[in-house]
Formats: structure tokens, C-alpha cells, sequence
């Protein structure tokens, strides 16, 4: 668990931590309250690095292939 929280930081990650903050900042300043689960819902992605399915699906091959 704690391997998770605290590896494998990329860009996605830190965009979703962001928008969650944000969401979380209009909701407080609107008090439109439904932007609330929806930030938690980025925050949770954010944290535990959900988002691409149970099997990883969001990684891409980097191995190049050479047709000739």
C-alpha cells in the first residue's frame, strides 16, 4: 500500500491531484456541493493511481517494429 501512495508519480497523476483540489476549491466557494464527489472521485484516482483498469491497460508498447 505504501508502495503505491508514494511511486510511480507521473503527469497524469498529478493532473488528477490538481483538477481534485480544484473541484474541491469551486465547490467550497459556490457551495455547489456536487462537485464535491466528483473531486473526490479524481482525488481517489490521484492517490491510488486507479484509472486504467485491474490488468494495467493504459500502457503503451515502446518497443519499435521494423517493417521492411
Amino acid at each position: 500500500m505504501k508502495e503505491r501512495l508514494f511511486t510511480r508519480w507521473h503527469v497524469m497523476r498529478v493532473v488528477r491531484l490538481a483538477f481534485a483540489g480544484f473541484l474541491f476549491a469551486n465547490a467550497y466557494e459556490t457551495r455547489q456541493w456536487i462537485f464535491v464527489p466528483m473531486g473526490l472521485f479524481f482525488l481517489l484516482q490521484a492517490v491510488f493511481n486507479w484509472g486504467c483498469g485491474i490488468q494495467g491497460n493504459c500502457t503503451v508498447n515502446l518497443k519499435k517494429e521494423h517493417h521492411e
